[in-house]
């Protein structure tokens, strides 16, 4: 009789998860994942639908189509998650497995901050970069404002690259000359979790393209009529143009049973990403994992794709009675686009000692083609 492994998330994390598990196990053993959307989006690509390099239908595809033959694929909303007995409610119908991968993502809230939602474009979302695509072809010249309303937001590179991207748009457009482009940032520094070289080496970039870079700057409110942003430290700032990442919050599903830890993330150990409960595993944003220095691991996916091969492998071995040895080492790269066609490649160990180990390599061609190869074969999705 075969086992039965729940995943419950169909991200990058999910996906990677029971990709590699169908391709692992036996046809005896189920793979069951639990999406509530039907339709992949690749966010990444957000930042180029904003700048209007990419159409929607180019990033998308069928979660089914990403799926190898054999996985089960269960639409519905995870309304609560049982660690002990390794369960889920998906609108109203409880699963049980053998093993459940919790990879269940990030929730945006800006409604959180009032006038946020109606201020400006939030590209983190499909809607807000065509939104923000179609705000910047109607613009004619005039201040535009990129914004990081709280700290602890994923893909932490997201708002500096869509800041050079826009002020890329801009100058192909011939408006730059006619335009203003800051970035208010929440953060003490860009990317802060790599290092202060790599934040420095950020600012620099921003400089050279006369982008005005303000940290610490979190928003409380909008004055959507007068078009002006309030900060926490009593400054405000006025815009023509907003685009904003929005405050994060854990999945609702996570706070039943407790499953949630003091943040509302799920703590797990860093190396096999195992959770407080027997063969109950948290990967990708989901997880919440701490580091040295006293911030957490960023929450981006190019940890989900490692963590999910880590936690795959640990499961399939275990299934087979041989050693569980995988261990994921916290190595990551990032692609930054800087825009016309480049972009730098931070690239390192984010376990390092004391601090984590990240350099960049500076803008090019190269890497930005990369992505775009990248970004290719997600979306193609090569049976691993």
């Amino acid at each position: 009789m075969g086992h039965t492994a729940l995943i419950l998330g169909g991200g990058v994390g999910g996906l990677t998860v029971a990709n590699e598990l169908r391709r692992r196990l036996t046809r005896a053993d189920r793979v069951v994942v639990v999406e509530r959307n039907p339709i992949h989006v690749f966010a990444p690509s957000f930042l180029w639908v904003a700048s209007g390099s990419r159409r929607p239908s180019q990033i998308q595809k069928p979660v089914r189509d990403l799926l190898r033959p054999g996985i089960e694929l269960v639409a519905g909303i995870v309304e609560s998650i049982d660690g002990v007995k390794r369960s889920a409610v998906i609108d109203g119908r409880e699963i049980a497995a053998d093993v459940m991968v919790v990879a269940l993502g990030t929730e945006l809230s800006p409604e959180s901050i009032p006038g946020l939602a109606e201020g400006g474009h939030n590209f983190y979302t499909l809607a807000g970069a065509q939104s923000l695509n179609a705000a910047l072809e109607d613009f004619s010249g005039g201040k535009v404002l990129v914004l990081t309303a709280q700290p602890g937001y994923k893909c932490p590179a997201a708002p500096y690259e869509q800041v050079m991207l826009v002020e890329s748009v801009l100058r192909k457009r011939r408006l730059r000359d006619k335009s203003i482009v800051e970035l208010h940032a929440a953060e003490p520094a860009p990317m802060p979790v790599a290092g202060p070289a790599i934040g420095d080496a950020i600012k620099s970039i921003l400089r050279d393209k006369g982008i005005a870079y303000f940290a610490n700057h979190q928003v409380t409110s909008l004055d959507t009529a007068a078009r002006v942003v309030n900060f926490s430290d009593g400054s405000t700032a006025s815009y023509d143009l907003l685009a904003f990442v929005p405050p994060h919050r854990p999945p609702q599903a996570l706070a039943s049973a407790g499953f949630g830890g003091e943040t509302g993330w799920i703590p797990v150990d860093r190396a096999t990403l195992q959770t407080r409960f027997e063969n109950v595993y948290a990967i990708g944003d989901a997880a919440a994992i701490p580091l040295s220095l006293g911030k957490p691991l960023p929450k981006a996916g190019v940890f989900a794709h490692g963590q999910a091969q880590v936690v795959a492998e640990n499961i399939a071995r275990a299934w087979a009675s041989r050693p569980t040895s995988a261990r994921f080492d916290g190595h990551g790269a990032c692609f930054v686009e800087t825009g016309s066609g480049r972009a730098a490649l931070g690239v390192g160990n984010f376990y390092a000692e004391p601090v984590p180990a990240i350099t960049l390599k500076s803008p090019s061609a190269i890497w930005h083609l990369a992505k775009v190869i990248f970004e290719k074969r997600w979306l193609r999705q090569l049976r691993f």
